[in-house]
């Protein structure tokens, strides 16, 4: 038998467009899954306050969970609080978690937790290769394995279930965005995250797709500063040094997108809604939705760490004897920009 597992979820089919109204309007998930808007994070912290039935028979759940680095970023930050404050004995479980931004040691930590017969590895992917020999693994020792945050490339054969963001439709919205902005020339630095992380890979994804179909846009540079404010800093402050032209920051997630906009400020260069310079940045953290608010960003897209509770009704429904329905999960996202974000914005969706 198979169970809906969410409450409500959206029509199928992702589009790429982000449209008027700073998101506003709900867009489709991708053909092969379905779209909901995650909790957020003060509901999940009410809820952790009710004792689950598992705990109240004294039956815990064996969760072992593997995550980036929480101080990889305010996003990060976020993720990991909500599944601390979720993944508790007063809800039913036995957790225990453990965090890297290497996929090396990633790995090392879902064969411990394998050898200490977790009953479900949680996992949110540094990088997304490598990863079918240990998931195999877990599934011949009846261990369950759900992906969170991130998307790996395995089959899905391999996992019992998967809630994430689609990180190349997040990076479409904003190029959708930028390519309405009406520039005759579009000459941007590209500030990419961790190198073959998810949201590395989606959000360069959809920027160079469009680089390479349009004369009109350029890279001007383009390297990693692994999510890092300092190091994104340094790399606009060569640029500038250099004396080469740009219009556009195109940064992989707020931390750098900030450090971009520290070099800016240090050479004298306006930017956001009435400068010489487009800044955007990812995860809306809300002091990034402040920025832009106030016009010194152009735009931020979402990237929805809340995922929690949506982890919790796959496990229930698992351990229910039922089949996960659907499989795939992605989080109902938006784009907001300086000329329609709101407070209400900022206060609803800042992390």
């Amino acid at each position: 038998m198979k169970k809906k597992f969410l409450g409500v979820v959206l029509s199928v089919a992702m589009v790429a467009t982000l449209l008027a109204g700073c998101g506003k309007k709900e867009e489709a998930p991708a053909d092969d899954a379905t779209a909901t808007e995650a909790p957020a994070d003060d509901a999940a912290g009410d809820d952790a306050e009710t004792p689950d039935d598992s705990a109240a028979s004294g039956k815990l759940i064996k969760v072992g969970i593997i995550n980036n680095d929480p101080s990889e970023s305010g996003y990060r930050t976020a993720n990991v609080n909500d599944l601390q404050n979720w993944f508790t004995e007063e809800k039913g479980y036995d957790a225990s978690f453990e965090y890297s931004l290497k996929n090396d040691e990633q790995i090392k930590f879902a064969q411990k937790f394998i050898q200490d017969g977790v009953d479900y590895l949680l996992l949110s992917a540094a990088g997304t290769a490598g990863w079918d020999s240990v998931l195999k693994e877990a599934q011949d020792a009846g261990i369950k394995v759900i992906l969170f945050d991130r998307t790996i490339d395995a089959d899905e054969s391999l996992y019992e279930g998967s809630i994430v963001s689609d990180m190349k439709a997040e990076g479409q919205k904003a190029v959708d965005w930028l390519a309405e902005q009406g520039k005759d020339e579009y000459n941007i630095i590209h500030i990419q995250g961790e190198m073959g992380s998810a949201a590395q890979v989606g959000r360069t994804e959809a920027l160079q797709e469009k680089v390479d179909a349009e004369d009109s846009w350029n890279i001007v540079a383009q390297q990693t500063a692994d999510w890092d404010e300092g190091k994104a800093q340094q790399q606009v402050e060569a640029v500038i040094n250099k004396g080469d032209d740009f219009n556009v920051i195109y940064a992989e997630n707020d931390n750098m997108a900030k450090g971009a906009v520290a070099a800016l400020d240090k050479a004298g260069i306006t930017h956001g809604k009435d400068g010489d310079v487009i800044v955007i940045g990812f995860d809306c953290n809300k002091w990034a939705l402040e920025s832009v608010l106030a016009g010194e960003w152009n735009y931020d897209g979402q990237c929805n760490p809340f995922q929690a509770e949506l982890l919790d009704d796959v496990i229930k429904t698992l351990e229910a004897g039922e089949e996960v329905d659907p499989k795939v999960v992605i989080m109902d996202e938006k784009g907001f920009d300086c000329e329609t974000i709101t407070q209400e914005d900022v206060d609803t969706y800042g992390i």
